[in-house]
């Protein structure tokens, strides 16, 4: 049995917040009696980008567990890469796969530097077709990235989803064993369906979005800020079927 957690949208800005919502979903997943498998966290890992927000998560994203993180619209590639990573800066896509015991987890970079929408550019459906053509037949690939790739029905989120999804969902078509894709960006956790498979979106760490149908003290009041922090865990047992749960954490 394989189980993942999976985050998302932790917008550290180094203050207090953010980093005692992160630090008790962290601290969650390092005392559980079980090793998993790996720890996701799709995007939007700061607010502003700055180095400072960075180092800020370079320590609190630390675990006994595999952890493997991916830009948001909120990130910055080459601070990302620089003070969180510890790798050279570069503007080019952040792609990221994770080797677990029977899965590969592709982690793709839907950034687009300079807005809030997503795309995921040549270089990461390439390489992404890569990974999935170097993957044996019978080994599940799990493909995650910040933007879903499908309207999720909340306008706040669906004008800034992932666009131009038609080439990723032809590259699914030649790939039976991507067997779900997992991402962030709409704070709320919600299960729908792309390209035939399951299209699982994490809740958010920093907030929960307010749903369209319910109540708003104005019109831009968009989220939750009083709701605790919440996660995903996914597994994939030996008969090769996939369930989500999810938990929220008290902060």
């Amino acid at each position: 049995m394989i189980v993942i957690a999976h985050l998302s949208d932790t917008h550290l800005d180094d203050g207090r917040r953010s980093a005692q919502r992160t630090r008790a979903v962290m601290h969650y997943l390092e005392e559980l009696p079980y090793d998993l498998d790996a720890i996701l966290v799709t995007g939007d890992i700061t607010d502003h980008a700055l180095p400072a927000e960075y180092e800020q998560a370079r320590h609190l994203l630390t675990s006994r567990h595999p952890v493997v993180v991916c830009p948001g619209n909120h990130d910055e590639r080459a601070a990302f890469r620089q003070y969180l990573l510890k790798q050279p800066g570069s503007v080019a896509p952040i792609n990221q796969v994770h080797h677990a015991a029977g899965v590969v987890i592709a982690l793709c970079d839907s950034s687009v530097p300079g807005k809030d929408e997503g795309f995921l550019e040549d270089e990461t459906l390439a390489w992404l077709a890569d990974i999935l053509a170097q993957a044996p037949d019978e080994v599940p690939v799990l493909v995650g990235f910040h933007h879903p790739p499908a309207p999720l029905h909340i306008p706040f989120v669906d004008g800034i989803r992932q666009f131009g999804a038609e080439r990723l969902s032809a590259l699914a078509d030649r790939h039976p064993n991507l067997t779900a894709f997992l991402s962030g960006h709409a704070h709320t956790a919600a299960t729908t369906t792309f390209a035939g498979r399951p299209l699982l979106v994490a809740p958010g760490v920093v907030s929960t979005l307010r749903l369209p149908w319910e109540h708003h003290a104005h019109p831009e009041d968009y989220v939750h800020l009083d709701q605790p922090p919440a996660l995903a865990f996914h597994i994939l047992d030996d008969e090769g079927r996939l369930t989500t749960h999810y938990r929220c954490v008290n902060d």
